[in-house]
């Protein structure tokens, strides 16, 4: 008999099977042992509090999700589930022949619905191969909607739902957080001078360099056109300085450099900062502090960072 406890092998991918019964744990285990194509280990749940754990946190190629858990109702599972990991495609598995199970399961976000009378071995492995390929699709794409085409740095609709969730919970905790807006000085000069596409090039440089001089923590998103924004998260005035003025001391440093034009591009920056619980009272109200003094350092002289007024 299968150990159903045994820790998987590290080199083969996982399916999730969330069922209160423990006969379906077997049969499921017996399903997947008899696939043709590929191999699988199973992890299992039996009850809706460890399913929503596991699914959550773990990296499971798919999960076999029952639409009845006790008292709850596995789309309710999958409806929070979603909220935090969208990315683990979901089977549903059921007694209920009812289309309007069906139809609902589709709609909560479930790849599949099939009829635990049903199952076979071809069947659930077809099913499972299915799930795992449209969820590397759906993975894909939802990633190229959070970026930019241009850098691959977060995307600005990204980046202003990122803002809004770190308001709320510095808020809740009373803890500051910092945002930055950064230009690239007379920028217009280098696509008259050398054309858009070393435009975009320099684009991309200074994304790399701020990439690589902030902090892992922070995000750097590209907001429109030269134009860069940073989330510092439990930053206050001085730590956002003092980030900032390493990233202009490091373009400094870091000229882009167009080995196949024979062209070095000087690149400097102007900075808007603003910092969260001091200078607004919103997440857009910060955005709109930050944008000001950006505008007050491009007007002061540029290559500046403006933190007050």
């Amino acid at each position: 008999m299968t150990d159903l406890t045994a820790s998987p092998a590290p080199h083969r991918r996982t399916l999730l099977c969330i069922d209160d019964d423990a006969m379906v744990h077997r049969i499921v285990q017996h399903l997947v042992d008899g696939f043709r194509y590929s191999r699988y280990d199973c992890e299992f749940a039996a009850s809706y509090e460890d399913g929503l754990v596991k699914l959550i946190n773990g990296s499971h190629a798919a999960c076999l999700l029952d639409y009845q858990l006790d008292e709850r109702n596995g789309l309710e599972l999958l409806r929070e589930a979603r909220r935090v990991n969208p990315d683990t495609p979901v089977i549903m598995i059921t007694s209920s022949e009812s289309d309007e199970v069906d139809i609902a399961a589709a709609e909560t976000g479930a790849v599949d619905f099939l009829l635990k009378s049903e199952l076979t071995p071809p069947m659930l492995e077809r099913a499972v191969r299915y799930a795992v390929k449209l969820g590397a699709s759906l993975q894909q794409l939802r990633a190229m909607a959070l970026r930019d085409e241009l850098t691959g740095l977060l995307n600005r609709r990204e980046l202003q739902n990122l803002l809004q969730n770190e308001w709320m919970r510095s808020v809740r905790f009373r803890r500051p957080f910092s945002v930055g807006l950064a230009d690239i000085d007379f920028f217009k000069r280098v696509n008259d001078g050398h054309g858009h596409m070393v435009g975009d090039r320099v684009i991309c440089h200074v994304g790399q360099v701020l990439t690589r001089t902030l902090r892992r923590l922070d995000r750097v998103a590209r907001f429109g056109g030269e134009e860069f924004a940073i989330l510092m998260p439990e930053t206050g005035r001085r730590e956002a300085v003092i980030a900032v003025e390493r990233v202009r001391a490091a373009l400094a440093q870091a000229p882009c450099v167009l080995a196949d034009q024979n062209l070095t591009i000087p690149v400097t920056l102007s900075f808007g900062v603003a910092v969260s619980l001091e200078d607004a009272d919103s997440a857009d109200g910060l955005l709109a502090a930050a944008d000001k003094r950006l505008y007050d350092a491009k007007n002061g002289g540029r290559d500046r960072v403006c933190v007050e007024g």
